[in-house]
Formats: C-alpha cells, structure tokens, sequence
C-alpha cells in the first residue's frame, strides 16, 4: 500500500465520530469532540468561517479557502451507479456524457470489485499546461474547471488527461436545466456543443454547503468529501479527520507515480489492483 509521498499525515487522537444528518442538510455546526480536541466543520458558507489558529505556531489559519478532495472506499461499493445517475442528472448531460464511471475490476484473489472513476483534480494537473486558451483553470480552492465560454474545442486536454476524465460535446445538447439558467464553470449546465466538459466536484453545492452529488446519492455512503487543509471529511453521515482516515485505511491514489497529485483516494480491500 501506498504510503501517500505527496501529504503528510499525522497521527491523531481524534477517532471517527459518528453523526446521523440529513445528506443535503448544511453542515455547519463543529463535529463532535474527543476531549478537547475538535474537529473543524466541513461545509460553512464562507462568510461564517471562523479563522481558526494553528496550535503549533499561534498563526491563524485562512478557513475562506478549502482544497476539496474525495475519497472511495472500495470496500463499501457494489456498483450501483447511483453515483453516475445522480451526476448525470444533477448537470443535465447526455446518456453517453458520464463524468463518473465505475468500473468492475478483478483483484489479485480472483474476486472481484468496484471502481468508480471521475476527474482526479490533480495538483499539478496536465490539462491545465496543455490548454492554449487557459479555458482550463484552477479556482481558489484548487478544483480544475473549465470555462466553456473560451474553450475552442482543440481537444489537446483530453489528449493530456492519462485517467480520461474529460469528454468532447460532439452535439447540441437535448437535456437542458431550466429556461434561464446560465451556465458557469462551475455549474456548465447546459453543456455547450464543440466543448469539453468533465467532473466539476460539484462545487455548485459545496459552495452553498451542500454535499456532490455523488456522495448525496451512494446509498452505500463509500463517498466522502473532504478539505485537505481543514483536515475533515464526510460521506454525510459519519464525520472524520481525513489525515487519519488516509493512513489508517491505507488509502491509494490512481497513477500517483504520474506525480499529478490527485485529489481523489482509493481505499481498498484485499489484494486489489488499481493499475488498469
């Protein structure tokens, strides 16, 4: 198992608190404590933060951004595509546009398993170099998005992408959001013909404090999303620090030694091989 090079993980006394909650409630009271130790909320809306201060050097910490990443626990999916059915519908797109895909793999003892696969939002994102219009660009929570107002179609991201996150818009689009809406790059709904388009982590509902879509939906809560630098996670119902989770569950990223440094973590379960 993979020993995470590209985040360091601490120890922590914190255990996994458990916390029922309605899966599109906001989360915003602090999650539950042991001893004095909290865990910071996960979802504010960003004129409620409350500037936190790190204990090691008595410098306050700037809670206005995150850096959003996901994580799968393999153990709990079977498959279902809930994920898929809820992003499809969530961004109005195509049957053949899907921004999750799970796949059913083989593992090392002759069973089988569940992957399901979207956009990385890597660190050092290939897409993002290859983009002669910077259509691709990152927001201030370091989630890769595109805008659809500059993007020429060139297709030179896709090419970049190694884990195929990315799909071209060959037609007009037929399933549209209601009359009005105005797509953004973080809500490119619709999708526009001539495009690229791809997983957007949904920052349509974090930004609201709303869960993705995807996590809302697995009915086998196997997706939590969390912040990086807040170091918390959740899957909507269970509340965790993510640090902990990563190392105690021997969490993987797809491709790491590509060195895109992916915000999406795969915990696996026995002799499971992520190297299709």
């Amino acid at each position: 198992m993979s020993d995470l090079p590209t985040m360091e993980l601490q120890p922590s006394d914190v255990p996994l608190v458990s916390r029922r909650l309605s899966r599109r409630a906001l989360l915003g009271s602090a999650a539950a404590v042991a001893g004095s130790a909290a865990v910071a909320p996960l979802f504010l809306h960003l004129d409620q933060l409350v500037p936190r201060t790190s204990a090691a050097t008595g410098v306050a910490i700037d809670t206005t951004h995150h850096r959003w990443a996901m994580v799968f626990d393999l153990r709990r999916c079977d498959g279902c595509g809930k994920c898929t059915t809820a992003c499809q519908e969530t961004h109005y797109l195509e049957p053949d546009q899907t921004w999750i895909n799970v796949y059913e793999l083989d593992d090392a003892s002759g069973g089988g398993f569940f992957m399901p696969r979207l956009c990385m939002q890597c660190e050092d994102a290939p897409c993002l170099n290859v983009c002669p219009v910077r259509a691709t660009f990152k927001n201030r929570d370091g989630v890769v998005l595109i805008d659809q107002d500059k993007c020429i179609g060139c297709r030179l991201c896709i090419s970049a992408c190694p884990y195929e996150a990315r799909y071209f818009n060959w037609s007009e689009p037929t399933n549209k959001p209601p009359e009005g809406t105005v797509p953004t790059p973080e809500f490119p709904s619709p999708q526009r013909r001539g495009t690229v388009g791809k997983c957007t982590f949904c920052v349509h509902h974090t930004e609201r404090g709303e869960l993705p879509s995807c996590v809302a939906a697995c009915a086998m809560e196997a997706i939590w999303i969390g912040d990086l630098d807040a170091d918390v996670a959740t899957n909507g119902v269970e509340t965790v620090r993510l640090s902990t989770f990563l190392k105690e569950n021997d969490a993987v990223r797809y491709k790491e030694e590509l060195n895109t440094g992916p915000h999406v973590y795969y915990i696996l379960g026995h002799g499971q091989d992520l190297g299709f």
